[in-house]
């Protein structure tokens, strides 16, 4: 029988504004391959204030939400309304959103795990969300939404309702997992700076990489090289905010003004304007997620030791 071991709890309590409640799940261990977390966040109003914070860029996630003012823009468009079952493919952009209420029920997506459970390629969902309801793409995920949300919320009873319902899921092994594990793993290691590496280390040629990242991870080998090295600066900075961006840069960075360039191509704003900006939500998140899965982000997830 499967089950989800609850994992973190953590509180952000900002003076009026809505309260936030985050707490991170661990899938079972057939499950890992697929799924890095399951998280609840609660936010109850105060006032009329509302939480506004960026994700950072990641792998796909799926996420239903009960009541709520969820918005959300990626990179820079303009907030647009979420859906209550909304579905995002893996991102190269933050994504800015507001909130001011509601339950919502997230499920972080490895790249083996898009693979496994959408029926699409993760290139046609890169940089967006859709609403899973309306795509057919999603419809494993729709039976989640008439599942959850009781009168008495009893986060562990739901968390292992996700759980049993993944697991009904997994079938049969799918042609491509080895080799999606494989590029995800190289992908991971800190060590590999060039798309040429990349390919070495996951026995393709760089021409049969390029096709196979678009759809298995939504970009190109070399874009994702970028965003890996770009996360785990990005991650020093959010578990130690007083340390200087020159602290937190990754040893293959150049130089500062390198660091600057992919801070802005992915975040969309430069590295001192987002220190500027409070995150009510993701700082609490890091730290959770780093408690419950041993990673502050889910794009540095490691394949090779999910379970």
């Amino acid at each position: 029988m499967t089950s989800a071991k609850h994992a973190a709890d953590s509180a952000v309590p900002p003076q009026d504004l809505p309260q936030v409640r985050l707490r991170f799940f661990l899938p079972s261990a057939e499950l890992s391959r697929y799924v890095t977390t399951y998280y609840h966040m609660e936010i109850t109003p105060s006032g009329d204030g509302k939480l506004e914070d960026y994700l950072h860029p990641e792998w796909g996630n799926i996420r239903i939400g009960l009541g709520g003012d969820l918005a959300a823009g990626v990179g820079t468009e303009a907030l647009a309304p979420v859906p209550r079952f909304v579905a995002t493919g893996p991102t190269s952009l933050s994504t800015r959103f507001s909130v001011s209420s509601g339950r919502f029920w997230g499920i972080g997506l490895l790249p083996l795990g898009w693979l496994k459970f959408v029926n699409a390629p993760a290139r046609l969902y890169a940089d967006r969300f859709v609403d899973g309801g309306a795509d057919p793409a999603f419809a494993m995920f729709a039976p989640l939404t008439r599942s959850l949300f009781g009168e008495n919320a009893d986060l562990d009873a739901e968390a292992k309702r996700i759980d049993t319902h993944m697991a009904a899921l997994v079938g049969q092994r799918l042609n491509d997992e080895d080799a999606v594990t494989k590029v995800h793993s190289a992908l991971v290691n800190t060590q590999i700076a060039t798309v040429s590496e990349l390919a070495e280390q996951a026995d393709m040629s760089v021409r049969s990489l390029e096709r196979f990242s678009r759809k298995a991870f939504g970009f190109t080998p070399k874009l994702l090289l970028r965003r890996q090295r770009f996360l785990r600066s990005l991650s020093e900075f959010m578990l130690d905010p007083s340390l200087s961006w020159l602290k937190t840069m990754d040893h293959l960075y150049h130089d500062q003004a390198h660091f600057v360039r992919d801070f802005k191509r992915f975040m969309s704003m430069t590295p001192n304007q987002y220190r500027d900006l409070p995150h009510p939500i993701l700082m609490a998140a890091v730290r959770g997620r780093a408690e419950a899965a041993g990673q502050t982000m889910q794009g540095l997830h490691d394949p090779g030791t999910s379970s």
